[in-house]
């Protein structure tokens, strides 16, 4: 096996990452949902024979973390005999996947000799599945059954090259927006043969063997860095609990414990999350790969950047984990239709908030939880286009950034589980696309979780129907249980969902439920409030004219300035008084 030095490491590292950016690239420009064209839900990595995750480039964390090595390992348990030509179709929630609409399509790149090198593997979140209902998120599916979900395990859906039109069919037949979703798979089905094009030429290029000394040295190298982070931490063992908002088969909400061990004599972190309960009668459960994966997020959001997240530095976080729990191994027949979302994010805001209870100048307040309206799955009929019937996700304005040891929170984080990989829809393109408008879309002032840091405002949306009715699928977490603040920081605001009638000329508002499915007649609004994110820190340690800028750039009111940071203006708000605030934080 050939040497790698620190130059040709770092230059293979680029290619591998080149690679994967170049599949990233194929789905953007090729995919016809706009949960894919416009929001980027989709994720792409590269796999090491040995079911190790090398690179995944920009994808979600919730996506890549973990869950590839279990479908690598699924598929190659079940194909022992893998092909050049072959591709595979997984997205088995209770056989690594991470929850059934992300669809994963897997090719394993054979040398000319045979020899399986490496696999490359693409996951992107379908705007449909097959569900019962037109939402690829289900949160009151009691279970499967009910979810409905087309679900394929290691499905070989390409020998030498040539499609299975079996599969193909069943998915045709079972999937709302056939021709939308054949454009998705035929992405998806580009990106993995431009990563195993790629891999075949640099393997030419380079040698196999060559290839198989970086990934070596590349996964210890990880490890180390890792390692070397955890070892600058202070020791402490935590629990910490954080909750879901009520929901169908939980009506008194979800308590989610973690309890952390920061080793750094040993150079690692151990989280738990056995201490839970049981798999739950909804479609919140987590995967065994979103349960992993949430907690680590947690771990890597609280030692910072500057460690690369593939399967070295995995190997730092030992994540325990309980059959037929619901943020653990769920067991069949339980619903895992939202296991990317909800819960998972209440695991890595635990795990973050805690760690930042721990130690001063790591982890993270918690982020704003999803999935609100502004993000909704909707559906209908589309007058402009004959009536031809739609089902797609919208991203609209979602902010819940978390404050942190040195920064404000990020507003356009959308949540803590996709690290800011996702885009935001442009209104003209969500207007041309659906027969929608979105009528307004603003931040809402001193909905922020207060802190040294602040966390991210709330978001106001409003959106409707034009000329066709509109059914908005959403299952939102955070109207009673907003995202909390870390180290005297203080909570983000929580999530509100209205219904405005013209009726009304649009001055009612109707509280709708926190998650559900909510038809709009022609005419007819929706109001998403969305959550804010927890401060960092108190809010009383705020700079004043950080404080005074927040009032100027329209974050905060003066009220909440004075109020809660201890800040007092002069009368024009341009500068701070200085005796008053002094006199404002000396009675805090």
């Amino acid at each position: 096996m050939s040497a790698i030095d620190g130059v040709q490491m770092a230059v293979l590292s680029n290619r591998f990452n080149a690679v994967v950016a170049s599949m990233m690239n194929t789905i953007f420009r090729s995919s016809r949902s706009g949960v894919l064209n416009s929001a980027h839900d989709f994720s792409c990595c590269v796999i090491s024979a040995e079911h190790e995750l090398v690179m995944g480039a920009e994808s979600l964390p919730i996506h890549m973390m973990s869950g590839p090595d279990l479908i690598s390992r699924a598929i190659k348990q079940t194909h022992p005999d893998l092909r050049r030509g072959d591709a595979f179709l997984h997205n088995n929630p209770y056989n690594g996947n991470s929850h059934p609409a992300d669809h994963a399509l897997l090719v394993p790149v054979i040398d000319d000799d045979g020899v399986h090198r490496f696999s490359v593997l693409a996951k992107a979140h379908q705007a449909d599945c097959g569900n019962s209902q037109p939402t690829t998120y289900m949160a009151a599916a009691t279970d499967v059954y009910n979810e409905g979900a087309l679900l394929f395990d290691a499905v070989r859906v390409q020998s030498d090259y040539a499609d299975n039109d079996d599969i193909l069919r069943m998915c045709r037949l079972r999937i709302r927006v056939p021709e939308q979703w054949w454009g998705d798979y035929l992405a998806l089905l580009g990106a993995v043969r431009i990563g195993e094009r790629r891999l075949l030429e640099l393997g030419a290029e380079l040698g196999w063997e060559t290839l198989a000394a970086f990934v070596g040295r590349w996964l210890d190298y990880s490890e180390a860095r890792m390692g070397d982070a955890i070892a600058a931490l202070e020791p402490g063992r935590f629990s910490a609990v954080t909750h879901h908002d009520p929901v169908p088969g939980a009506p008194d909400g979800i308590a989610v414990t973690a309890h952390v061990d920061v080793d750094p004599g040993a150079r690692a972190v151990r989280v738990d999350l056995r201490d839970n309960v049981d798999c739950l009668p909804n479609g919140l459960n987590l995967t065994t790969s979103t349960a992993r994966t949430a907690a680590m997020v947690g771990v890597f959001n609280s030692i910072g950047a500057g460690v690369p997240p593939n399967a070295g530095s995995f190997r730092r976080v030992e994540v325990a984990l309980r059959r037929n729990c619901a943020v653990g191994e769920p067991v069949h027949p339980h619903s895992c239709s939202a296991a990317t979302t909800n819960l998972a994010d209440r695991v890595a805001n635990a795990v973050q908030r805690g760690m930042a209870e721990v130690s001063e100048q790591v982890g993270l307040a918690e982020a704003g939880p999803v999935i609100p309206a502004a993000s909704a799955v909707v559906s209908g009929n589309d007058p402009r286009r004959d009536g031809v019937a739609f089902v797609n996700q919208i991203f609209l304005a979602v902010t819940g950034g978390a404050g942190a040891p040195s920064t404000d929170g990020w507003l356009t984080i959308f949540h803590v589980g996709c690290g800011g990989m996702l885009r935001r829809d442009s209104v003209e393109i969500a207007e041309m696309t659906h027969p929608l408008r979105v009528f307004e879309q603003r931040l809402l002032p001193d909905t922020e979780g207060a802190g040294t840091f602040r966390g991210a405002p709330s978001a106001y949306v409003e959106y409707g129907p034009v000329d066709t009715s509109l059914v908005v699928a959403y299952g939102s977490d955070g109207a009673e249980h907003p995202a909390l603040g870390a180290r005297g920081g203080l909570a983000g605001g929580p999530t509100e969902h209205y219904r405005l009638r013209p009726e009304s000329g649009f001055q009612t508002r109707e509280p709708l439920p926190a998650m559900g499915f909510v038809e709009l007649a022609d005419g007819e609004r929706i109001v998403s409030i969305t959550a804010g994110g927890g401060g960092y820190g108190p809010p009383a340690a705020r700079p004043p004219q950080r404080v005074r800028a927040d009032v100027v750039e329209g974050w905060i009111t003066a009220a909440r300035a004075r109020d809660v940071y201890g800040v007092a203006l002069t009368g024009d708000e341009s500068t701070v008084d200085e005796a008053a605030t002094a006199e404002l934080r000396a009675g805090v």
